[in-house]
Formats: C-alpha cells, sequence, structure tokens
C-alpha cells in the first residue's frame, strides 16, 4: 500500500499570482481523509491543502482514487473518516448545499445534461441560479453578464448557437462561463480535454492559461490523466495511486519521474518543453492497460 506523503516544503510559486499571505486562510484543507465503500478502501487518508493564489493538477492512472476526491469535497459522498474544510467550511458542521454554489465544475456529467436546442447565452445564465433548461424570465442585468462571460471565454460569437452544433472545445468554454457565472471562489475542470483534437486542446489549454492569470481568477483544479495537460500556471500537484497520496506539493518538486512511475506503475521518464512536461515510457511494461 502506498504509504501518504507528507506535504512538501514551502517553494517559491510556480505560477503568476504573489505568494499568499500566512494570515490567508486555505481555499482546501483535507486531514486523513479516508473513503470506504461495500468494504473497499477507495481513500486513505488523504492530507491536502490548497492556499489563496495556487492552482493544483490531480494527476493519476485510472481508478486512482481522483472522481471519488472530487465527490467528497463536492460533498456527492461523504467521507468514512478525516476533517474536510472547504472555503472555511467543515463538513458535518456547514450547509454544504449552500457551500457548493461557491465550487464550479467542469465534467462530463454536466454536459451530459445540457439540451440541444439551448443556446450558449442561456447556458452560461442559467449557471447562476444553477439551472439546466433555464426557463425563467431573462434580467437585463443576467443578459449582460452572460455576454460578458462568454466574451471573457473567447465564446462571444457563440451567444445564439444551440449546443447541438457547437464543437466539443466550444462546449467546454461554454460550461467554464456557466461555472463563471456563479462566481465561484474554486474552479474544478474534470478531464477538460477528453474528447478534443489535438489542435481543439492547446487552444483550449491556452484559454486556462489566461484565466489562471486572472487577478480575480477562482482557484483551480485541472484533473487529468496527462502531464501535458498541466499548463505553465498550474503552479501545484497532487500525484495519487490506489486511493493515496504518492506526493503533493510544487509542481517542480513533485512532478517528476519517480513519482510518476511509482503512480502509473511502469517506468516512464518525464521531460519539458517550453514550460509543459511530457511522458514517455521507459521501457515495455507488463502493466495491463486493456
Amino acid at each position: 500500500m502506498t504509504k501518504s506523503a507528507k506535504p512538501a516544503k514551502p517553494a517559491k510559486s510556480t505560477n503568476r499570482s504573489p505568494l499568499p499571505s500566512p494570515d490567508l486562510q486555505p481555499v482546501l484543507d483535507i486531514t486523513g481523509l479516508a473513503l470506504n465503500r461495500d468494504g473497499n478502501r477507495i481513500l486513505r487518508g488523504i492530507d491536502w491543502r490548497i492556499q489563496p493564489g495556487e492552482h493544483w493538477a490531480i494527476l493519476g492512472a485510472n481508478g486512482s482514487g481522483k472522481t471519488s476526491l472530487l465527490s467528497t469535497l463536492t460533498g456527492y459522498q461523504t467521507p468514512t473518516r478525516g476533517i474536510l474544510r472547504v472555503l472555511g467550511q467543515q463538513y458535518g458542521r456547514s450547509n454544504w448545499m449552500n457551500l457548493r454554489t461557491r465550487i464550479g465544475i467542469v465534467s462530463s456529467a454536466v454536459r451530459q445534461q445540457i439540451p440541444d436546442y439551448e443556446d450558449a447565452l442561456i447556458t452560461v445564465l442559467g449557471g447562476k441560479y444553477g439551472m439546466i433548461d433555464y426557463w425563467g424570465t431573462i434580467k437585463r442585468a443576467d443578459r449582460a453578464e452572460a455576454l460578458s462571460i462568454l466574451e471573457r471565454t473567447d465564446a462571444g460569437h457563440l451567444a445564439k448557437r444551440p449546443w447541438e452544433v457547437l464543437s466539443q472545445g466550444e462546449r467546454q468554454r461554454i460550461l467554464i462561463g456557466r461555472a463563471l457565472m456563479a462566481h465561484p471562489e474554486i474552479l474544478i475542470l474534470d478531464e477538460p480535454c477528453a474528447g478534443l483534437d489535438p489542435v481543439a486542446r492547446e487552444h483550449f489549454l491556452g484559454f486556462i492559461s489566461r484565466l489562471a492569470q486572472e487577478k480575480q481568477a477562482p482557484s483551480l483544479i485541472l484533473v487529468t490523466h496527462h502531464v501535458e495537460e498541466i499548463v505553465e500556471e498550474i503552479s501545484h500537484v497532487l500525484i495519487l495511486k490506489s486511493g493515496s497520496v504518492v506526493a503533493a506539493g510544487p509542481k517542480k518538486q513533485v512532478l517528476n519521474s519517480a513519482n510518476l512511475s511509482e503512480a502509473f506503475g511502469a517506468p516512464v521518464t518525464l521531460s519539458r518543453s517550453g514550460g509543459r512536461a511530457m511522458l514517455k515510457l521507459t521501457r515495455p511494461s507488463a502493466r495491463k492497460v486493456f
């Protein structure tokens, strides 16, 4: 069993946000988090802290616990034990339904619920009220804000286009706009590049980079299998394996060949180019991947 790693020593920030003041409250603070279901240990003593100004990636193979971790921190699964604080609120002692409104999430589960006929403007506007297929009277201020967010997400020209004709990359930008409409303090991007072709993926990652650089950007949590999707502005990385933490801390310290080889159960070599990482299998592995 992989032991939970101790938090890495503080290092200089690798993104463009200023270093957080020690007096500021953590965005996320998890201690000893465990999740058991039907006799199976899904999460094993997770320790994780996000400070203001940090942007994180969660990296791991299929079955590493990424989705389960997201489900616990958004309150959709109840942890077996441990302490979970999000934005200063502790699980079990706070109204988690209200807290969810401060956490934006972009995932396939949301994408699949958008009706084909709904145009991009309405999809974004509904995010303010947590509604899909928004049916209420549209307020002038809401319409103006939704249009502004569409411009912010490089999607202003898509305002009147229905969901069914949008490309995968366009849909992802619209869903981020929908999440931003609620002014979240945390924005979770759950495998946002899945299904994108290489060109669309690079355009989308460029957008994520610009979003992370904004002065009032929410704390980003990017969930992925692929190191090449970890843009330069992502400052920290949490690496999971079998529900345990392999490493957690500043990207330059924890994103390395040794940690990734352990996480993916195969010998891999990490290289970097232009601020982005790339992963290569060092030699054939006996691990079954299909």
